[in-house]
């Protein structure tokens, strides 16, 4: 994708709402041009993601981020063409875009990161320190002990490994989606499904309250 100058840059970021759409439509070279108007947007996310998200992959030096935000802004652009018709106007259209820029570069790094790295997938949760200690409170650690058990017990094997590679070993939920061969929407439809059953026997053993919290007057 070619790369847009400063001046051509600050041009797409002031042409009016209106007109995106419609250019994006447009066949040869007026549409062209917009997509280079829009790829310079796209890259200036990406490239403000990408570098701030620089420090989780130390050594890596200023061209490869640099390729990784451009590869970002290429993903994004197919993105945001692919929702196109779903763009409403509540914003403005370079907001809206922008976020696109800043997802993609997101993802784009996490996955480097995580490329040579194994991705835990545990089917029990490590042993929760129980012992006492100044900080600790008694109902605290009760509670502590019924979360370890019901997650062995009330989830699925799936949920189970879902929800502790996600919550306890950190894994990005783009990075284990792709080991996973899934998506990201059935990842949080899992990890939600998980929480409401971990809630439902959390209430039913007695360890949560039932009753609303309502602020008095």
């Amino acid at each position: 994708m070619t790369i847009v100058n400063g001046t051509a840059r600050d041009v797409a970021m002031s042409q009016p709402d209106e007109t995106w759409v419609a250019d994006l439509t447009l066949d040869g070279p007026a549409g062209q041009m917009a997509l280079r108007r829009l790829h310079a947007v796209l890259l200036r996310a990406s490239r403000h993601q990408v570098w701030r998200l620089a420090h989780l992959l130390p050594g890596v030096g200023g061209g490869d981020l640099e390729d990784l935000a451009q590869q970002a802004a290429d993903d994004a652009l197919v993105a945001v063409l692919r929702q196109l018709a779903t763009y409403q106007g509540r914003a403005r259209f370079t907001t809206w875009a922008y976020k696109f820029g800043i997802l993609h570069a997101g993802v784009a790094v996490r996955r480097q990161a995580w490329r040579n790295r194994e991705v835990p997938l545990p089917d029990t949760i490590a042993r929760i320190d129980t012992s006492p200690s100044p900080a600790d409170l008694s109902e605290a650690s009760q509670l502590a002990r019924a979360v370890e058990a019901l997650i062995a017990t009330a989830l699925t094997p799936h949920q189970r490994r879902v929800a502790l590679a996600l919550l306890v070993e950190e894994v990005p939920i783009d990075v284990l989606a792709d080991r996973l061969g899934t998506t990201r929407n059935a990842l949080y439809k899992t990890l939600h499904d998980a929480r409401g059953r971990l809630r439902a026997a959390l209430l039913a053993a007695g360890h949560l309250d039932t009753t609303p919290n309502r602020s008095t007057p």
